[in-house]
């Protein structure tokens, strides 16, 4: 799993994307068997590119056999917000419990 998001970090840093916020989310059951599988990891790659860079992972996502499924979102000026307080939140608890 590590090599596929590895390789998927340098898609988008090499077409001259911006990598904002990353998360892995760990392996968990699927809400429906696809091609027979009821588990799979999950990661969430927040970044920042033009559509271009968009066609290009997208491609690379289609073509590799270990992605299953994959969803590419654009964020309003209002989800970047939210995710950016949501993220600071997190930290400051982080920081409370040390």
């Amino acid at each position: 799993m590590k090599e596929a998001v590895e390789k998927f970090k340098n898609v988008i840093t090499s077409n001259s994307g911006e990598i904002v916020h990353e998360e892995n989310w760990g392996l968990k059951k699927l809400a429906y068997p696809i091609q027979k599988k009821t588990t799979g990891f999950y990661y969430l790659v927040e970044f920042r590119g033009e559509g271009e860079l968009i066609e290009q992972l997208e491609l690379q996502f289609r073509r590799d056999e270990r992605i299953i499924r994959f969803l590419t979102i654009k964020m309003d000026k209002y989800a970047v917000e939210y995710a950016e307080k949501k993220r600071a939140k997190v930290a400051s608890e982080k920081k409370k419990e040390n």
